[in-house]
């Protein structure tokens, strides 16, 4: 096991340059690359892992058990309990910025060198970095809903809205607006899967960040790319299940990310 640096998961630098020249070199011959991100780059810019030990989504709130109240059920019956929960969690995510995994993604891209994104986070952060080809696996609060014309708001619409303390409600029929984040007792995005089939299939290099590969279905993602013959890379402080099936493990985001960030100059 490579061996570690203090208390970060930094790899040593004779060891780290080592793996690292075999990551350029997969990337130099990719010619569709495609990534699954996961908690672990939201929390590099600061953002609490929602489903971690002592994640939001574990601890009770107010004495309601939180995988209740972001239940669609729920919702549909106390759209007023779901918004106080929601204004600390989900409607401050513009105190957050895109760290240097978002950014470098996003110009990797700019460069030819990245087909698409998929993500398990809900923070938004790639599109703010410029990332386009952005697939949001559990949804995002980017864009909202009415629940009963289904009429478009957006994110800067709605969050105003619930900081005042008030339940959003369309102007034009009075109907609760929903975030367009999948809820409990909701299926995922159908186009987001058929997506997802097709850009794991065809890629020919697979990188996985900052995911431990627990959350279904998202995290069969990368096991399609593996089957098609793709080259798997994973960076992620924990194990995984894949990791024994990958060309390469990281342990640190950032770490690798500052040396991508320096080799696509």
């Amino acid at each position: 096991m490579s061996s570690i640096l203090n208390d970060s998961y930094a790899e040593e630098k004779t060891v780290f340059d080592a793996k690292f020249e075999k990551l350029k070199k997969l990337i130099s011959n990719s010619r569709r690359m495609t990534v699954f991100t996961g908690a672990g780059v939201s929390t590099l810019s600061g953002i609490p892992d929602f489903r971690g030990k002592h994640g939001v989504y574990t601890d009770p709130w107010m004495g309601l058990d939180v995988e209740e109240i972001i239940s669609l059920t729920f919702f549909r019956r106390s759209p007023d309990i779901f918004y106080k929960w929601a204004e600390d969690v989900w409607y401050r995510l513009e105190d957050y910025e895109p760290n240097i995994v978002h950014k470098v993604l996003a110009r990797m891209q700019e460069k030819g060198m990245l087909q698409s994104i998929y993500t398990q986070n809900i923070d938004m952060l790639h599109h703010r970095a410029g990332s386009k080809n952005v697939y949001e696996v559990h949804g995002s609060p980017r864009l909202h809903h009415c629940t009963k014309c289904r009429k478009e708001f957006s994110y800067e619409e709605i969050a105003p809205v619930v900081h005042r303390g008030e339940v959003p409600r369309c102007p034009a029929c009075g109907g609760v607006i929903k975030p367009d984040i999948i809820f409990y007792e909701e299926s995922l995005d159908s186009h987001v899967l058929e997506s997802a089939f097709t850009d794991f299939s065809h890629t020919d290099l697979c990188l996985v960040l900052g995911s431990s590969l627990l959350v279904q279905p998202a995290a069969s993602f990368p096991q399609i790319a593996l089957q098609s013959g793709a080259e798997l890379v994973i960076v992620n402080a924990q194990t995984t299940y894949q990791d024994a099936n990958a060309a390469l493990v990281f342990r640190d985001l950032r770490q690798t990310f500052e040396a991508l960030d320096s080799w696509i100059g």
